[in-house]
C-alpha cells in the first residue's frame, strides 16, 4: 500500500513539474485560440485624385444559429419584413452547414438605412438577428470604367488553391478582372491577427493581444476620369472602343469599350437573372473591345504602309501613280477597287493619305511583298502583346507566309499581300494596338509600354512610382520618311478635301490624323454597297487615329465604331472630344457639328479578305 502511495505521489510530481510545459500547452490551445483580420483593401484613384474605387460601410442582416429553435421558420419570417431572394436564402443554407452553430452567418448584405431601421424596431421578435456594418468594395463611376478597374469577388475553390493560405485566411474576396485582379498582391495588403480567450463553445470572451494587418497599398492610375466619361460620353452608347494615350510615356489616359456593364452588380455575387440578361446581350456589354476586339485596321494602317514605302525606297515624296479607280495585278483581270470609283487622278504620297487612295497602296503593298511588310509592322505591334499590365489582351493578326502555313497549311497569295496594304486580309488589331502604335508614330519611332498604373502610396503615404518602359525604338534610315508621313496625317484633317477634316474643324491646336472604312462583310465584285439596303450590324466599321498636339504630341488616340460606316463622319468627332477634354479641359466640345452632313468627304469600305483569295487562290507570290 506504501509502494503505492509512494507511485501515485511520484507521478503527481512528475505531471505537475516535469510536464508542467506540455500540459499547459494543451490547456491554452483548449481556451486560447488565434483568429485572422482581414487587412483594408486599398482605394483606386485616377491621376487628378478622383477616387474610382473605393470601401464604403454597409449593413448586412446575419443570424446566429444557435439562438434559434428553427432557422428556416425565422428566414421565412424575415422575408415577409424585407425583400429576400430564394437566392440568397439558397447561398444562406449553404454556409451555414459550413460554420459553427455560435457564427454568424450572413442572409442579406447591403441593407438600405429603411430596411436597417426597420429591423431594428422589430429585432426584440428576433434574437438571432443581428445587424452587421462591414466594408463593401464600390465603384462610383460604375459601368465608365468597369472594363479598366475589372470588380473583386467571392473567393472561389480553384482561387484558394492558388491563394495564400494564410494571408487570406480573413478575406472573403479577391480581383476578378482589370486592374483588381493585376494588382491583388498591392491592393489586399497583409493580415492581421487577434489572441483571444475562448470558453468551450469557441465564443470569444476577451482579446488578451492584438497585432493590426497592414492595409493594402492605394494605387493611383494614368487614367483621367475627366477623358474616360468624355470617351463614353462622344461614344453615346454605340458599340465601339476608345483608346487614348500619353505617347511621352505610354500612360492610358482612357480606355473605353461600349457598352459596358456595372461592376458594382458583381461585387458580393450577381443573381443568376441579371448575369444572364448580359450574357445573352447582343451588344456584348461584358466583351472588353479595347483588349479583345480584333478589327482590320482598314485605312488607319496606310501611315505605317507609307513609313515602309519610303525606308525601302520603293516610293518616295514625289512618286506620283495614275489612279482610275482600280488596280489589277499582271495578267489577272480581277480589279481591287478603290473607294472612290472614278479613281483619284495623279496621286503622290502625302495626296494618298489625306484622300486615303487605295490604289496607291495596293500598288505599294504588291511591290513590296508580304515578308517586308510582316517584318517592319511587327515593330509598331502589330500581332504581338503590348506589354499593358492588364492580363486580357488578344495579339491580333499579322500574317506572314509562315502564319499562314501554320494556320491552313497553305501558300501565300500575292493578292493577300495587296488587301493587306489597305489594313484588311488577315489583318487585325485592337484598339489598344492601334493607340499604341499610333503613339509610336507620333513620337518618331520611340515607344512606351502602355501602363494603366502610376504609382502606389502606402498607408503613410510614402509613393512608389509604376516603372515607366521604354521600348526598342523604331530606327529609319531615311530620316525624312517621319516628316512625310507626319505631313500626309496632318494634310488628312487640316486640308480642305482630307477625309478626316470634320474632326479638326475649329481646333486650337494642329493634329495628325487619319481615317479607316472597314468591310464587316464582302462585296461582290459586280455589286454596289449601299448603306440603306444593308443590316445595321453589316454596315461598315469606322475608325479614326490621331495625335495633337502635331508637334509635341500629348495624346494619341485610336477610336472604332462599330458599323458606323463612317470614320471621318463618324469616329473622328468622337476623338476630337476626348483629345479637347485632355488638352483643352473641354469634354462637351462640339465644334465639329457646324459642318453640315452633306459637306463630308471620307472614303468607303475596303474589299474584305474573300476579295483576294477567291480570285488568287491559284498564284503564289514570289
Amino acid at each position: 500500500m506504501l509502494l503505492m502511495l509512494l507511485m501515485l505521489v511520484a507521478r503527481m510530481g512528475d505531471l505537475q513539474v516535469r510536464q508542467y510545459g506540455h500540459f499547459e500547452t494543451l490547456s491554452e490551445r483548449n481556451r486560447i485560440s488565434i483568429q485572422p483580420v482581414a487587412p483594408r483593401r486599398g482605394l483606386i484613384y485616377d491621376r487628378n485624385g478622383v477616387l474610382l474605387a473605393e470601401n464604403l460601410p454597409t449593413w448586412s442582416l446575419d443570424l446566429v444559429p444557435e439562438r434559434s429553435k428553427d432557422v428556416k421558420q425565422v428566414v421565412e419570417a424575415l422575408s415577409k419584413l424585407i425583400d429576400i431572394s430564394e437566392q440568397q436564402k439558397e447561398t444562406f443554407f449553404k454556409q451555414l452547414r459550413r460554420k459553427r452553430r455560435f457564427q454568424e452567418v450572413q442572409l442579406r448584405g447591403r441593407l438600405t438605412e429603411q430596411e436597417v431601421a426597420f429591423l431594428s424596431v422589430n429585432k426584440h421578435r428576433f434574437p438571432e438577428m443581428e445587424l452587421n456594418a462591414r466594408l463593401v468594395r464600390h465603384y462610383p463611376l460604375g459601368a465608365a470604367l468597369a472594363h479598366n478597374l475589372g470588380y473583386v469577388g467571392r473567393i472561389n475553390v480553384d482561387e484558394l488553391t492558388r491563394l495564400d493560405a494564410t494571408n487570406y485566411a480573413a478575406t472573403r474576396n479577391i480581383g476578378k478582372l482589370g486592374v483588381e485582379k493585376q494588382y491583388e498582391p498591392d491592393l489586399h495588403g497583409q493580415i492581421g491577427f487577434r489572441r483571444v480567450e475562448t470558453n468551450v463553445r469557441g465564443r470569444v470572451i476577451r482579446v488578451l493581444e492584438e497585432k493590426p494587418p497592414v492595409p493594402g497599398k492605394d494605387l493611383v492610375l494614368n487614367i483621367d476620369a475627366r477623358v474616360q466619361l468624355a470617351a463614353v460620353d462622344a461614344l453615346a452608347g454605340r458599340r465601339g472602343s476608345v483608346v487614348a494615350i500619353d505617347p511621352r510615356d505610354g500612360g492610358v489616359l482612357a480606355m473605353v469599350s461600349s457598352p459596358s456593364f456595372d461592376a458594382n452588380w458583381f461585387v458580393g455575387g450577381i443573381d443568376y437573372k441579371n448575369y444572364n440578361r448580359l450574357k445573352s446581350n447582343l451588344d456584348q456589354p461584358l466583351f472588353n473591345r479595347a483588349l479583345r476586339g480584333q478589327y482590320p485596321p482598314a485605312s488607319t494602317f496606310k501611315p505605317f504602309m507609307g513609313l515602309l514605302g519610303l525606308e525601302s525606297g520603293t516610293v518616295d515624296i514625289h512618286t506620283k501613280i495614275q489612279d482610275p479607280g482600280w488596280f489589277s495585278l499582271p495578267n489577272d483581270d480581277h480589279r481591287y477597287r478603290d473607294w472612290k470609283a472614278r479613281g483619284h487622278g495623279h496621286v503622290d504620297l502625302q495626296h494618298s493619305l489625306s484622300q486615303s487612295c487605295d490604289t496607291y497602296y495596293y500598288h505599294m503593298a504588291w511591290q513590296l511583298g508580304i515578308d517586308k511588310i510582316s517584318a517592319f509592322m511587327d515593330q509598331f505591334g502589330f500581332g504581338r502583346s503590348t506589354g499593358i499590365d492588364l492580363g486580357e489582351e488578344l495579339y491580333g493578326i499579322l500574317p506572314s507566309r509562315e502564319w499562314k502555313r501554320a494556320r491552313y497549311n497553305k501558300p501565300w497569295y500575292q493578292g493577300e499581300t495587296v488587301i493587306v496594304g489597305i489594313g484588311q486580309g488577315y489583318l487585325l488589331s485592337t484598339p489598344l494596338q492601334l493607340a499604341h502604335a499610333t503613339a509610336a508614330l507620333s513620337m518618331k519611332g520611340q515607344q512606351f509600354q502602355p501602363r494603366m498604373a502610376r504609382k502606389m502610396l502606402n498607408a503613410e503615404g510614402q509613393e512608389s512610382p509604376v516603372e515607366v518602359v521604354e521600348n526598342l525604338p523604331i530606327v529609319l534610315q531615311k530620316k525624312n520618311a517621319w516628316k512625310a508621313v507626319i505631313a500626309g496625317m496632318e494634310a488628312v484633317v487640316h486640308s480642305s478635301r482630307g477625309t478626316g477634316r470634320r474632326a479638326a474643324l475649329g481646333a486650337s491646336y494642329r493634329m495628325a490624323g487619319k481615317t479607316g472604312t472597314a468591310q464587316v462583310f464582302t462585296v461582290a465584285q459586280e455589286d454596289e454597297y449601299v448603306a440603306e439596303d444593308v443590316a445595321d450590324r453589316l454596315k461598315d466599321h469606322g475608325l479614326f487615329t490621331a495625335w495633337a498636339p502635331l508637334n509635341d504630341p500629348k495624346i494619341a488616340i485610336a477610336v472604332i465604331v462599330e458599323n458606323g460606316e463612317s470614320g471621318g463622319a463618324v469616329a473622328g468627332p468622337v476623338a476630337r472630344k476626348v483629345m479637347d477634354a485632355w488638352l483643352l479641359n473641354q469634354p462637351d466640345q462640339s465644334t465639329f457639328s457646324m459642318l453640315p452632313e452633306s459637306d463630308q468627304q471620307d472614303e468607303v469600305a475596303e474589299p474584305s479578305i474573300d476579295d483576294a483569295t477567291e480570285v488568287n487562290s491559284n498564284e503564289a507570290s514570289q
